[in-house]
C-alpha cells in the first residue's frame, strides 16, 4: 500500500492533505421548469411540421428531467428519444455527429454495441458558457436530421436563459 501512496504522489503530486475547494466541485443543471420549455418547443417545432414525436431531456449524467409523447409518436420512441439524449449527454456531443463518427469501420464503431448508445441523429448536447447542463432527444420525425433540427428548436426556446 505503501509503495501505491509513493506512486501516486509521485505521478499527481499527491500529498494528501486536500483543501474543501480541492476535494467538491460544482456543477450547473437546468431546472425542471427549463428543461420543460425546451421539451415543449421542440415538441412543437415537430408538429408545425406534421411530425409525432417524443421528446426527452436529461441532465448531465443522463437521467431524465423531462419527457413528452405526443398522442401519435409510436410506442418506440419513448426510449429511442430518452437513448438519445442519454448518448449526447454522455459522449458531449450529438448523436448526428456520432452516427457518421462511429459507422462501420471507423474507429469509433465499437461504441455502437454499448448498452444505451443511440447513434443516430436526434440527440443534442444543451451546453451554453462552457458549461454542459445535460441533452435532449426527439424521436418520431422522419430521420435524425428532422429530429435533430426538432431538439435544436428546443434549445433555441431556452438559450436566453442559460446563457450568462
Amino acid at each position: 500500500m505503501r509503495n501505491l501512496s509513493l506512486v501516486a504522489f509521485a505521478l499527481f503530486g499527491l500529498t494528501g492533505v486536500v483543501s474543501a475547494q480541492e476535494a467538491t466541485f460544482q456543477t450547473k443543471s437546468l431546472t425542471p421548469e427549463t428543461a420543460l420549455i425546451a421539451a415543449k418547443a421542440a415538441m412543437q417545432s415537430c408538429r408545425e411540421q406534421g411530425y409525432q414525436v417524443a421528446v426527452a431531456v436529461v441532465d448531465r449524467a443522463g437521467l431524465t428531467q423531462v419527457f413528452l409523447r405526443d398522442r401519435f409518436a409510436g410506442a418506440h420512441t419513448v426510449d429511442i428519444a430518452t437513448n438519445k439524449a442519454w448518448t449526447a449527454a454522455s459522449f458531449r456531443t450529438s448523436t448526428l455527429s456520432l452516427a457518421v463518427d462511429t459507422q462501420p469501420g471507423k474507429p469509433m464503431s465499437g461504441i455502437r454495441g454499448a448498452p444505451r448508445v443511440l447513434a443516430a441523429g436526434g440527440g443534442v448536447l444543451v451546453e451554453a458558457g462552457g458549461f454542459a447542463f445535460g441533452a435532449i432527444g426527439v424521436s418520431g420525425a422522419p430521420g435524425g436530421e428532422a429530429d435533430e433540427a426538432c431538439a435544436q428548436a428546443g434549445i433555441k426556446a431556452i438559450a436566453d436563459a442559460i446563457e450568462f
